[in-house]
């Protein structure tokens, strides 16, 4: 999500299991109007660290998705230059507790799709490769890519990630999971929300046909969750349809939050998984 008309968002890696550091003012983390997500209920959800030396520790700076054993999928916008040394990040998967106890998994290979410039310009997806597969456990497991555009009226959609609890109120200690169900919202009436407020900034399509929108006032992703996923139940079998790209604001009213639209972007995931194995 983003920060005030279109600012990239995503959380700085400054909290320490304990201890939660300052934030600066008017930055938020994390799911709004959510609860929190039971052990192993989606056992794809990763966090995305780098090395803060403030606090010497390895922070969350984004969410991300396991999609295969040896592979993570996360927003562009999380990687901060696209030759970025693999070496400075670090995934934790396989808990709902945001600084439990799993050793973190090294990084080995990071690709940023070749497309991507801004996350409101779309492309806004990005792969990690794991030094090493994981193994398949309750709590770890990966998830399937959809590979057709959900329907607006599919009814389980769900985000989940790490941070804020409400507009100024931090995830409490011991920093558990969020989860939020919400609603697909159509392209063309998301497109019209955000074009009724900010016509003055644009004088094209704002959401472009990789995107998807969900969720809307009070029930959103919001910033810190960038790169985590937005699945739903389909025919009964959990896809992974959205990763968490951008929005105006957090939870405003007539604001859906975007996401990179994964339909769109799976034959090049599956491709680039395919070639680096």
């Amino acid at each position: 999500m983003l920060k005030l008309p279109f600012l990239t968002l995503f959380l700085l890696g400054d909290t320490i299991a304990g201890a939660p550091a300052p934030l600066p003012d008017n930055e938020l983390v994390g799911i709004m109007g959510g609860d929190s997500a039971p052990q192993g209920k989606w056992p794809w959800q990763v966090s995305l660290r780098q090395y803060n030396y403030r606090w010497a520790s390895w922070t969350h700076i984004c969410g991300g998705s396991l999609i295969h054993p040896q592979w993570v999928l996360t927003a562009a916008h999380c990687i901060f230059r696209k030759d970025a040394d693999p070496s400075t990040y670090r995934v934790h998967a396989g808990d709902v507790y945001l600084y439990g106890d799993q050793a973190l998994l090294n990084v080995s290979r990071i690709i940023v799709h070749p497309d991507y410039v801004c996350a409101r310009l779309g492309a806004d997806v990005a792969l990690l490769q794991l030094a090493e597969s994981v193994d398949r456990t309750a709590n770890v497991k990966p998830i399937r890519l959809s590979s057709a555009s959900p329907e607006v009226t599919e009814g389980q959609c769900w985000a989940t990630g790490w941070g804020s609890v409400s507009m100024y109120e931090s995830l409490p200690p011991p920093y558990r999971l969020q989860q939020v169900s919400m609603k697909l919202v159509d392209n063309a009436l998301c497109n019209q929300l955000y074009f009724n407020s900010l016509w003055h900034l644009y004088d094209r399509k704002i959401i472009q046909d990789d995107m998807l929108c969900a969720g809307g006032a009070g029930r959103v992703s919001c910033w810190g969750d960038s790169g985590g996923p937005l699945v739903c139940r389909v025919k009964g079998a959990w896809q992974l349809v959205g990763v968490v790209s951008w929005g105006y604001g957090c939870a405003q009213p007539g604001f859906p939050g975007v996401y990179a639209r994964i339909p769109t972007y799976a034959p090049w995931i599956r491709q680039q998984i395919q070639t680096g194995l």
